[in-house]
């Protein structure tokens, strides 16, 4: 018996219908509405609800940071402020029953399931739209057709997605950035905001607003936990997924990039070299490379070498970071850079957790503060290293845009001894006065204070504090409290 060629329309309506319940129960599944929202809805919904431009909106970000989820709990807010459940639509394009159909097919579909006369004032959210061959077209098409429909779409490969929007949709997309969970949101999640407070701390002679906390022992507890589990929402509410980490991280979230996304992407042929380029980088999170040193370690030719740290940036599991020399100038020729994971917890997944004493605590704290400027766009961050008449580095240097002179710097330390002994902090000493920076922060394990040395003030903060407080601020920028 020949088999069919196609999937009858019915069943695709069907499975429309048990895609979107809402259309009956005027509910989303229990599951999503239990679960608890980011702190990034509030910053993500009023572009849902602007119907007023006439854009559709691109939910990026990595895999299992929480897109659909968000998706679901903007249906929820949109029934909730009475609008026609009926006039919601959501589809997976990830299922395979929707292959071969665009996205105009799909959204007819979805109207007939429901026998609507017209999609004006309709919400249309499309999740895992990267699965559709040209998107970015069929999404153009949408927009112009349908100028009273508001289009909302997620997808994982990032930065494939910004560049497809910003070349093929100038004018018709907006962009939304939803990255892995700062440790803010994941002490929110957990429920454990009690445990901080709004205080002061003394940064430039100044008196600045600061969230502090109450039990430090306990603060630093749940950011080795962060360190360890803390990028994705499921992993941080499950047990479970935190005992194997290896399987749920690793399996649905690395090797999903590395494996299928990254090669379909970028035609990259020898997937299991760039998996395990990915480990090498991931076991020296936070290390100084060179490409020759990258190309002796691994055996990847430099040329092959760059296209990878391309491609994982890309796919928003690394972030590079260039050098400055003790003047603060950049390097006409980049010939040493860091690399960094953008979660600390995917080292966690690979290889095993780290506990408070662990050798590598230092390169995994310092990534987990690199982490949480991620979240800030435009952001001119670089390291300091030099060899002058002596050897230096400084972990974190902010580049003002407009002068290209340090904003400020931050030496990020696993350790309480530098507050005894600040005379050790030399080379962020010197780079402070080669630079005429009056003020500089140092994180310490659980000390607070300020010291002066050589007419530079240096503000202690514990560094679980200054993650918390790199999160809050971010948010505060953006508008949300």
């Amino acid at each position: 018996m020949k088999a069919k060629a196609f999937i009858p329309s019915d069943k695709i309506i069907e499975r429309l219908q048990y895609e979107n319940p809402w259309w009956n129960t005027k509910e989303i599944p229990s599951g999503y509405k239990n679960m608890s929202k980011r702190l990034y809805f509030n910053l993500f919904y009023p572009y849902v609800q602007d119907t007023e431009i006439k854009r559709a909106l691109v939910l990026m970000g990595p895999r299992r940071v929480g897109k659909t989820v968000m998706m679901f709990h903007a249906i929820d807010q949109l029934i909730q402020e009475k609008v026609d459940p009926q006039k919601i639509f959501f589809v997976g394009i990830d299922n395979p029953i929707y292959i071969n159909l665009s996205l105009e097919d799909l959204l007819n579909l979805c109207k007939e399931a429901i026998k609507a006369a017209s999609l004006e004032g309709c919400y249309v959210f499309f999740d895992e739209i990267q699965y559709l061959k040209d998107w970015e077209r069929h999404l153009k098409v949408l927009v112009d057709s349908f100028p009273n429909t508001k289009f909302i779409v997620s997808g994982s490969a990032a930065a494939a997605l910004k560049w497809h929007s910003t070349e093929s949709g100038a004018g018709r997309f907006t962009d939304f950035m939803l990255p892995p969970l700062t440790f803010q949101e994941f002490i929110h999640l957990k429920g454990k905001t009690h445990i901080m407070y709004e205080g002061t701390i003394t940064y430039d002679n100044k008196l600045i607003p600061y969230h502090l906390a109450k039990d430090m022992e306990e603060l630093n507890r749940e950011f080795i936990n962060y360190l360890n589990f803390g990028g994705y929402p499921e992993v941080v509410l499950s047990e479970r997924i935190q005992s194997d980490m290896g399987r749920y991280v690793k399996n649905d979230i690395v090797d999903k990039v590395l494996l299928r996304d990254l090669p379909s992407l970028y035609g990259i042929k020898d997937v299991q070299e760039l998996n395990r380029f990915f480990s090498y980088i991931a076991y020296n999170t936070g290390n100084e490379f060179s490409y020759e040193t990258m190309s002796r370690d691994s055996g990847i030719q430099k040329d092959t070498l760059k296209k990878y740290l391309e491609y994982l940036e890309a796919a928003f599991l690394i972030k590079v970071l260039n050098k400055l020399d003790s003047k603060a100038k950049q390097l006409k020729r980049i010939t040493s850079f860091k690399v960094y994971l953008t979660n600390s917890s995917l080292r966690t997944a690979l290889f095993s957790p780290v506990s408070e004493l662990d050798s590598d605590m230092g390169n995994i704290v310092e990534t987990a503060i690199l982490s949480q400027w991620m979240h800030r766009e435009n952001l001119n961050l670089h390291y300091a290293r030099w060899k002058d008449k002596k050897e230096g580095e400084v972990d974190l240097v902010l580049l003002d845009e407009k002068f290209f002179k340090p904003a400020w710097a931050v030496e990020i330390k696993w350790s309480n001894r530098y507050f005894e002994k600040p005379n050790e902090l030399q080379s962020l000493l010197h780079f402070c006065d080669n630079n005429k920076l009056s003020t500089a922060l140092v994180t310490s394990i659980n000390k607070t204070g300020n010291v002066t040395m050589q007419n530079i003030n240096l503000c202690f903060i514990p560094a679980a504090i200054y993650a918390y407080n790199i999160g809050v601020g971010t948010l505060r920028r953006k508008g949300v409290e």
